[in-house]
């Protein structure tokens, strides 16, 4: 066979699959519910994908559903979004951000540890963003001293997805304060459960609690806990934010693609079929919502071909946030004054509700996740352009700069 017909066979198998499996109902099912329901509902979808294998393409061989060539897990993220699948939003960190790292920095026995438990649907969190240190990562604060074979941390967190409901948090922490910001962090992985651990869930604009603070009082870690060598956080921390590339942006801008339709309906339903600037706008955004998808079409078979550059993936994630926040307003345009009412919290909810006030809030959330805009575009500036870096304050009083 191949390899265009086993692609192609690989699609006809997932989009079969999809058809028969994805449950009815699952945005009433997943928003605007207490947190229980939320979490069950997820949990529910996480065990029938995981089952079937297409929870994991991107893991390794020999892992379930593991072992899959990345234009083969381009192929099952396409048809997700096509089938109008619930997102595993409560489940993103564990499948990527914590089994990534540890595929990759990780020791045989953290992976034996807390691998099976990610299939089994442990949740993780991400602690790194702080009050005054988020898009500057590299100023955190949240102190770990080591005693032994423990370290002891306090501080705090913030932003952190889903932390209310995590069992384990991917943990950055400052171990020595001597030299550059960056040589001076340590990764951990902590249990959440652990004494002294508090979690705030932090009330949205939208009346949703995505978000949460993480407090830390004396909570010991052990040291076989730490990933990578003391002092090397940093660039743990890189490679835990790089798996989120790729597919994540091919899977998102599909999904906008495949979410037009409302907008259409929604012209229908509200008297707006007709009116030329509508068209005309309309006409727009479908042109950038086809922009979006060949821009990330095209960096994905960069990485397939081994020609990805440092700055491509920001490129395609400024451009998606521009266009997602453009489909919203014009959404919430459409649907006029009704559009415009909102009520209640939408736990769960994703940028393809058709709820347009809270689409278009959320979309906001795209201007910092998978790193704020203004850090992307300093990395396009800097590593693709070449254009001069403003010299930290550390640097200055240096004379570093």
């Amino acid at each position: 066979m191949t390899t265009e017909n086993r692609i192609e066979a690989l699609r006809q198998e997932v989009r079969a699959w999809l058809e028969s499996n994805v449950p009815t109902g699952w945005r009433e099912a997943m928003t605007n519910v207490e947190q229980d329901a939320f979490v069950a509902a997820q949990r529910d979808w996480f065990v029938k994908l995981s089952t079937a294998g297409y929870a994991t393409p991107h893991w390794p061989q020999g892992w379930l559903g593991g072992g899959r060539s990345l234009a083969e897990q381009k192929v099952i993220f396409e048809e997700v979004a096509r089938a109008d699948a619930p997102r595993l939003i409560l489940y993103f960190v564990a499948l990527y951000h914590a089994a990534c790292t540890l595929f990759e920095c990780g020791t045989d026995q953290q992976r034996e540890k807390y691998l099976d438990g990610i299939l089994q649907g442990k949740i993780w969190c991400q602690g790194f963003s702080e009050p005054n240190a988020g898009s500057d990562l590299a100023s955190l604060r949240t102190k770990a001293e080591r005693r032994g074979d423990r370290y002891v941390i306090n501080g705090q967190k913030i932003w952190s997805t889903m932390a209310q409901y995590a069992d384990y948090c991917l943990l950055l922490v400052r171990t020595d304060n001597s030299g550059p910001p960056q040589a001076g962090l340590t990764y951990l992985l902590l249990d959440m459960k652990t004494k002294g651990v508090s979690v705030r869930p932090i009330s949205q604009i939208t009346g949703d609690d995505e978000f949460a603070e993480i407090f830390f009082d004396d909570v010991e870690v052990a040291v076989e806990d730490r990933v990578g060598e003391e002092g090397a956080g940093w660039a743990v921390a890189q490679a835990t934010l790089a798996s989120e590339r790729g597919l994540t942006l091919v899977e998102l801008t599909q999904r906008m693609r495949y979410a037009l339709p409302m907008l259409v309906q929604s012209m229908r339903q509200n008297g707006c079929e007709h009116d030329p600037v509508v068209h005309r706008d309309l006409g727009k955004l479908i042109a950038n919502v086809d922009a979006a998808c060949a821009l990330a079409d095209q960096y994905l078979m960069k990485r397939i071909m081994g020609d990805e550059q440092v700055g491509d993936a920001s490129i395609v994630k400024l451009f998606y946030a521009k266009t997602l926040r453009e489909f919203a307003a014009l959404g919430v345009r459409i649907g006029g004054l009704q559009a415009q009412y909102y009520s209640g919290f939408m736990r769960g909810a994703t940028q393809e509700t058709g709820h347009w006030t809270l689409d278009f809030m959320n979309s906001y959330n795209w201007s910092i996740a998978g790193g704020s805009n203004e850090v992307q575009r300093n990395i396009i500036s800097e590593r693709m352009l070449g254009m001069p870096r403003e010299p930290k304050s550390w640097q200055l009083a240096e004379g570093k700069a």
